[in-house]
């Protein structure tokens, strides 16, 4: 009776020992260990812990209880122990004998020792191990890691049992060239879907070159070191859903020969009850064979099946997971740890070092290598062909030539032929779509961005789409258009890849017309939106703008682009609150000073009017030095003559705001009658908003006069007309001034409850401007209080805000700046100084919590 089979608890893993001489290969050693590891194997090395033994005994005892043999040569044979014949290298050698065995040997044969040139002509003279040369560690490591892949799916397969007359060698776990980056959550997820007993069916879905079959080995490799039988199946060569089931046989090793019974009977009958793992790769051409999977699935109690494919197969036991493209690091991200944070970054370092050995992130190149990452959507297959350019470009080299050449790019010649460009994985998708898909795919290539259904349905509308959502649920299901949740609802987007192919799938005038339909849909949009964003709509209103931002801005992008220039400026005006609360105002005014460049003398009068607005108002809260008064007096004269009275109020303010700011001192007599006489134009306009907004302005102005009383009573007549309309942006301001009168007045606790009100809105707003003046605003009252450190703090904070923010505060109307001298005055600036240093490192919602205390 044969002895059982030992069940090994869940620390014992597959033990590889690995013999060298200690101190020549201290780096080939830790490349090995890193290899082994990366398999989830154990090393068994002198150097992982000292033991009370002597060495012959202790590697004898090692060696005994190891599973495979890793011998690594060079230069030295090792020492002969005092009575011994042999060193402890060959020693280990004749000891490995019946074990699976790896042997390495370093290129350069310069300087080896006679003995050991003996040793290895032994080896290659025994002929029972895998005999190979490596240059160096990097390589050495890549050698064992798949070696040691192919050796564990392969031989120890072999060795379990003899097979059957009907079984043929089954191919192994394609071994991975390179350790996975970034898919740990996804991996763990599949695996522990996999660990139930109740799941049967798990399809990994997601476009081409986003790493599905990558996934899907790291997964089979982890279910197979656990104990599990795992058969791999490839089928991109399968051409025939008939034919699937041939391919499945060869994995599990069945033969197809001619015996009683059809293939999918033997298949079944080879998996039987054995706990197995089927993973078919690359099926989205050949879903018509969904229902072979289905009957393996219920004739078989202990198969599980690992499905990769652009699309899921629909069926009941299924369960989905979505792979997506890597996280990218933040727009702007400079810091060489920061951006190691993210996998698809620490990807395109892993492969451009295999490329360009050497290559490493450092403060000059993070820049250009973020932009690139970010600009590949952080899809792994796009990032690895950029990479491989590195052999001949540098990263700032690489990043211009992105747009016009990576489509074209050639990878690897192991990968797969779908795979080798770009081109040739989107031709693989789009060849599975229908008709109508394809047209879908086209037309909504003119979004950037997330879009929502209503934004899709009116593009693809104007395509001539009879059912978009049936079209847009079949790309979806292809994995050419993502989706998610943002909030309440569901948005969709093209990857960049995706996008720039797909536009090349409509004719010229194809693709003119959906353009058309894209402008002419954010057009109306922002158009039904304005009025409703000065009222109680406005959050919802920020947030539906907000969740097509991207889109938003390319349609003013693209106006401009077609000569468009009075629509871009009357788009971009319809937008004014909107891009003020989102912190936008920079990017309209570069944009608009592009308009007066392009058409000089082209423009309506209202068109010049916006744009002058733009360029000078946004220009004079972002250089202090700045006196934009003749630019917007011109700005009034237009708006005026175009019969747009809060346009000319709204400049009014504007230029009110410049003469307080000059820098030989504040004029307060010609701002009062600038901000008069705008008040007065938007209650001829019965312009509530405007109307709340002049009353802070000359509320402002009675407290450069000394007059805070006066000051807190224009501040309450402005927080009761915004509050009467429900627009949240004037009822920040008005709490905002609020506080510093109470302030001034000497009401501490007035002024904390004002401005912890308006930092709050500020929040729920998302108005990074709004958030800066609380910080602010505290910033004063702690300085007040006396409280240097917590004045200093949040100083700090309020700085690092404005300045990654892009926002200013001139001195003028810098309120906070008298409070905190009166420290510096009373001998406390050291303190001061250091509090603000520690608050530049403060997260806002660190800073936030700061103010709670």
């Amino acid at each position: 009776m044969a002895a059982p089979r030992a069940i090994r608890t869940p620390d014992q893993r597959l033990r590889i020992f690995v013999s060298s001489t200690l101190r020549e290969l201290e780096p080939e050693r830790r490349a090995a260990r890193a290899a082994i590891e990366r398999l989830r194997l154990a090393p068994v090395m002198f150097e992982l812990g000292a033991r009370p033994h002597p060495p012959r005994e202790l590697y004898r005892s090692y060696l005994a209880q190891s599973d495979v043999f890793v011998g690594l040569y060079a230069q030295q044979y090792g020492w002969v122990a005092p009575g011994e014949d042999v060193s402890g290298l060959e020693d280990e050698y004749r000891l490995s004998a019946g074990m699976p065995s790896l042997i390495y040997v370093r290129e350069s044969a310069a300087g080896r020792e006679p003995r050991l040139e003996a040793l290895l002509q032994r080896i290659r003279d025994d002929d029972r191990v895998s005999y190979k040369s490596f240059a160096d560690p990097d390589e050495l490591g890549r050698l064992l890691q798949d070696d040691l892949a192919v050796l564990l799916t392969e031989r120890f397969d072999q060795a379990r049992s003899t097979a059957p007359a009907d079984q043929i060698p089954r191919p192994g776990i394609p071994a991975p060239y390179s350790p996975m980056v970034g898919r740990e959550a996804e991996r763990d997820a599949t695996l522990t879907l996999l660990g139930q007993e109740s799941t049967r069916l798990v399809t990994l879905t997601g476009p081409g070159g986003i790493g599905k079959s990558r996934l899907a080995i790291e997964v089979a490799l982890e279910v197979a070191h656990a104990g599990r039988d795992v058969a791999f199946t490839l089928l991109e060569a399968v051409s025939s859903p008939e034919r699937v089931i041939d391919s499945v046989a060869r994995s599990l090793g069945v033969r197809d020969a001619a015996s009683e019974g059809s293939l999918t009977d033997r298949v079944i009958s080879a998996v039987g009850e054995r706990d197995t793992l089927l993973v078919l790769d690359n099926m989205e051409h050949l879903l018509d064979a969904t229902p072979t999977v289905m009957e393996l699935i219920t004739r078989t109690p202990r198969l599980q099946v690992l499905v990769t494919s652009r699309a899921p197969l629909r069926v009941r036991p299924e369960r989905v997971v979505e792979i997506g493209p890597l996280p990218v690091p933040a727009d702007g991200t400079r810091s060489v740890a920061a951006a190691l944070d993210s996998a698809a970054l620490a990807l395109f370092v892993q492969r451009g070092a295999a490329v360009r050995p050497g290559f490493t992130l450092t403060p000059a190149n993070v820049d250009a290598v973020v932009r690139i990452c970010r600009a590949l959507d952080g899809v792994p297959l796009a990032i690895e062909l950029a990479a491989a350019r590195l052999r001949a470009l540098s990263p700032i080299d690489l990043l211009s030539r992105l747009d016009t050449a990576l489509g074209e790019w050639e990878g690897p010649r192991d990968l797969p032929e779908r795979q080798r460009t770009l081109r040739a994985t989107m031709a693989w998708s789009v060849q599975l779509l229908d008709g109508p898909e394809r047209t879908a795919l086209a037309a909504l290539s003119a979004f950037r961005g997330a879009f929502t259904v209503a934004s899709a349905e009116h593009v693809l509308d104007a395509a001539g789409i009879a059912a978009p959502l049936d079209a847009l649920a079949g790309l979806i299901d292809a994995s050419l258009v993502g989706h998610g949740v943002e909030g309440d609802t569901r948005v969709y987007r093209l990857l960049t890849t995706v996008r720039t192919y797909a536009a090349e799938l409509a004719s010229d005038e194809e693709r003119e017309q959906s353009v058309t339909a894209w402008i002419e849909h954010y057009r109306g949009m922002v158009g039904r939106a304005a009025p409703r964003l000065r009222g109680p709509d406005q959050l919802e209103q920020l947030a539906a703008l907000e969740l097509e931002s991207e889109n938003i801005a390319a349609v003013g992008r693209a106006l401009v682009d077609r000569g468009r220039f009075d629509e871009a400026a009357e788009y971009a005006w319809a937008l004014y609150l909107y891009l003020w609360i989102g912190g936008y105002l920079g990017v309209v005014r570069a944009l608009m000073a592009e308009l007066l460049a392009a058409a000089p003398s082209g423009l309506a009068p209202h068109s010049r009017a916006i744009a002058l607005y733009y360029t000078a108002a946004v220009r004079f809260w972002q250089d202090p030095a700045y006196d934009p008064r003749q630019e917007l007096t011109e700005c009034r004269d237009l708006f005026d003559a175009t019969e747009d009275p809060s346009g000319a109020a709204l400049a009014g303010v504007s230029i009110g705001l410049a003469h307080l700011a000059q820098p030989t001192g504040p004029d307060v007599a010609a701002a009062g009658g600038e901000l008069e006489r705008s008040l007065g134009g938007f209650r001829a306009d019965d312009d509530t908003w405007g109307q709340a907004m002049s009353l802070v302005m000359l509320g402002r102005i009675a407290l450069a006069v000394g007059d805070p009383l006066g000051a807190r009573g224009r501040f309450e007549d402005s927080l009761t007309l915004a509050a009467a309309q429900g627009e949240r942006l004037g009822i920040v301001i008005a709490h905002n001034h609020l506080g510093w009168a109470r302030l001034l007045l000497g009401d501490l606790a007035g002024a904390r409850e004002e401005f912890g009100a308006g930092l709050d809105l500020s929040l729920a707003l998302g108005h990074d401007e709004g958030i800066a003046y609380g910080l602010e605003g505290f910033v004063g009252l702690r300085a007040m209080e006396s409280d240097a450190r917590g004045a200093g703090i949040l100083l700090g904070a309020a700085q690092t805000l404005r300045l990654r923010k892009g926002l200013m505060n001139p001195s003028a109307f810098a309120f906070f700046a008298g409070p905190v001298q009166q420290l510096r005055a009373q001998g406390r600036a050291e303190e001061l100084d250091e509090a603000i240093a520690q608050g530049r490192e403060l997260s806002i919602s660190e800073a936030i919590a700061r103010v709670r205390e």
